[in-house]
């Protein structure tokens, strides 16, 4: 059988996290870089935090990384 190999591109852009209430998949919010002098306070604060992935986005992702 083949290695598994980790998708690079997917292990870059997201965080798994693992607790006793299972594994959460984290990603940073886009749009962070620059041009943020003009958005409204309310929105460069929601820019900071990150996402939590949904059921079915943590299925794939999860098998793009097989060694996390």
């Amino acid at each position: 059988m083949p290695k598994l190999k980790t998708h690079k591109a997917t292990a870059k852009r997201f965080q798994i996290k693992k607790s006793k209430k299972g594994i959460t998949i984290l990603k940073r919010n886009d749009g962070q870089d620059h041009f943020n002098s003009r958005e409204s306070g309310k929105t460069k604060r929601n820019k900071k935090t990150d996402n939590t992935m949904s059921r079915t986005m943590k299925k794939t992702i999860l098998r793009a990384m097989p060694h996390n």
